[in-house]
């Protein structure tokens, strides 16, 4: 698949500057349920796909924001590489671009970063309707202010991906998931991440704890004989299930929260279940609780709180910016989408 559909998006983003017609970029539509309820008209970026260049030794690769995720694996699992962000597929599908806006991260990201980390240039239509490039295909080429990375999980407010180039890592020689049942598991996960142990995923769900280690054979080994615990069959499954929000813990129509504190957090006073992640940084609530609760909880805990399926969306589903905060998206709006076109009702407001 190689299809090059800039003239084509350029064009539209064009007339819609000049009608004052939102649009929202959306490729295979697996994250439509994210964000503020959607609004404006489809710009289908599906199309414009394929990887423009990949290069093993450099660890980059360089695709158009339609390339699917699976197109890409494929590419990278070929020459013994990965991404390291393992951005979640909602079903299996999803585009470079798609991940990239959302700006979400799989059970890795404690150790091997966040997407934007990863991410070293990109190439865009802002809202003048022109073609702009910041930063690389090179970690060096990375210089001043570091524009590319504004695009990470902007859900499309500052303009349309075309292209984007990215830093990859090698997949780790050996992974094996271990399952235990600590009596604390919160305490347990804390005093696991000070220990030189190759980490790559630690999760809570119910009474079971399951902790990744990824690495080489040898440290691997090692870190096994001193956790103990049982190891997973397909730990692998796993992890997939988790990052795509297809665990039994997802199931249900109760309103679904994700909580972002510091690893250390204590519990936050507030009814439903919890599943944590990455370490304890990443929460999952299936809660009744208003949003109003929610967010102010998470505030007093110097965290925030997104929710991302069911509930009262009428009042938005991302915690209020500070005045600070709102200020400088305000400002960033204004100078690469003037008019106000790109977003759809996705953003923050």
């Amino acid at each position: 698949m190689d299809q090059d559909h800039t003239e084509a998006l350029v064009g539209a983003v064009r007339r819609a500057i000049e009608t004052r017609q939102p649009l929202r970029a959306q490729g295979h539509g697996s994250k439509t349920f994210y964000g503020n309820p959607p609004a404006g008209d489809v710009l289908d970026t599906a199309g414009h796909a394929g990887v423009l260049g990949y290069e093993p030794g450099d660890m980059v690769i360089t695709a158009r924001a339609g390339t699917p995720l699976a197109q890409i694996d494929a590419a990278l699992a070929a020459q013994g590489q990965m991404l390291g962000f393992e951005p979640p597929r909602f079903g299996g599908g999803g585009t470079l671009g798609g991940a990239i806006a959302a700006g979400l991260s799989g059970p890795r990201r404690p150790w091997t970063g966040a997407a934007r980390d990863f991410v070293l240039g990109v190439r865009a239509i802002n809202g003048r309707g022109q073609i702009v490039r910041y930063g690389g295909e090179t970690i060096k080429n990375v210089a001043g202010y570091d524009l590319a990375r504004l695009y990470a999980g902007s859900l499309g407010a500052f303009g349309v991906l075309l292209d984007v180039s990215l830093r990859v890592l090698p997949v780790p020689e050996t992974e094996l998931t271990l399952v235990l049942e600590p009596a604390d598991p919160r305490q347990a996960m804390i005093d696991w991440q000070r220990r030189p142990w190759p980490l790559s995923g630690l999760c809570v769900d119910g009474g079971r704890t399951y902790l990744r280690l990824s690495g080489t054979a040898d440290g691997v080994d090692a870190a096994r004989r001193q956790i103990g615990g049982e190891e997973l069959a397909d730990g692998a499954a796993f992890w997939q299930a988790l990052r795509d929000l297809e665990l039994p813990f997802f199931a249900g129509d109760a309103p679904l929260w994700r909580v972002s504190l510091p690893p250390a957090t204590p519990a936050l006073d507030l009814p439903g279940d919890w599943l944590l992640d990455w370490g304890g940084a990443q929460r999952w609530l299936r809660s009744p609780a208003p949003a109003a609760q929610v967010w102010a909880s998470a505030a007093a805990a110097h965290g925030h709180a997104t929710l991302m399926r069911g509930g009262n969306r009428s009042g938005g589903v991302f915690q209020p910016l500070s005045a600070a905060q709102a200020t400088i998206e305000g400002r960033l709006k204004a100078e690469l989408d003037p008019v106000g076109v790109f977003g759809g009702g996705k953003v923050a407001k």
